[in-house]
């Protein structure tokens, strides 16, 4: 195989109901990628589902020897990636076609490291709801810390910055510091105002729990270096563009 320009990170636990999808929307992307799948220690049907792409080259299945959570299954992959960047995307999630290519001719245009797209919510069943998410076509530190309108599964980077800031702090929302510790450093990131990603809204999701989630967004300021007074007011901003993004 011919080095991958893109790695396609997708954790996974207990993923045999939507696995396929996610995985067929990583293969009809039309750049020369790999997709490396951890299984963070699924108990249902997950390998079976993959058997089909287990003889292609630029699929790897790696089955974690003890549980590592999201955060640190998607470390592993980054480490274990050959790609120039990662893409990240769950396995209840999927793409449209050209996705990844739109991204990398969006990064080749700013200079910038990563960048993000809009999605369409989508019922657990996969029908849509109606609902799209946008974002900006620029964004900085100082809007990110306001509202995280960056979604793991949108997201391509490059890989050295991705080893630069690992995902950590299962307890919080992990992809959220990490893309503030990336802007910080950087200085932006770029938005594609188009839904290249289907966003599936699950039952179990840390999102779902309202109250859960506040905590975490507090706590995402907390981690990132700010007193208990500027995480408040920080946590108020995301807050109103939480019932805004939802209404």
């Amino acid at each position: 195989m011919n080095k991958p320009l893109v790695s396609v990170i997708m954790p996974v636990y207990n993923g045999e109901k939507y696995i396929r999808q996610a995985v067929e929307s990583v293969f009809s992307q039309n750049v020369p990628l790999e997709l490396l799948v951890i299984d963070d220690g699924s108990t249902d049907k997950t390998a079976e589902v993959l058997t089909p792409w287990l003889p292609r080259r630029d699929f790897h299945y790696l089955k974690n020897e003890k549980n590592l959570g999201a955060a640190g299954s998607r470390n592993r992959g980054v480490r274990e990636a050959h790609g120039k960047y990662i893409a990240f995307l769950d396995a209840d999630d999927w793409w449209d076609a050209g996705k990844l290519s739109a991204q990398l001719k969006a990064l080749a245009r700013t200079g910038d490291v990563l960048c993000s797209t809009g999605r369409d919510l989508m019922n657990p069943d996969g029908t849509p709801t109606g609902k799209y998410i946008p974002v900006k076509e620029r964004l900085t530190y100082h809007e990110l810390l306001k509202h995280n309108s960056i979604n793991c599964s949108s997201v391509l980077l490059l890989r050295e910055a991705a080893l630069l800031y690992p995902m950590e702090h299962d307890d919080s929302h992990e992809d959220y510091i990490t893309w503030l510790k990336i802007l910080k450093k950087y200085g932006h990131a770029t938005g594609i105002n188009e839904p290249y990603l289907k966003y599936r809204l699950s039952e179990g999701g840390k999102s779902r729990n309202k109250a859960k989630s506040a905590r975490m967004t507090y706590q995402v300021y907390r981690y990132v270096g700010y007193g208990p007074l500027r995480s408040a007011c920080f946590f108020v901003s995301y807050a109103l563009h939480g019932i805004w993004k939802y209404r």
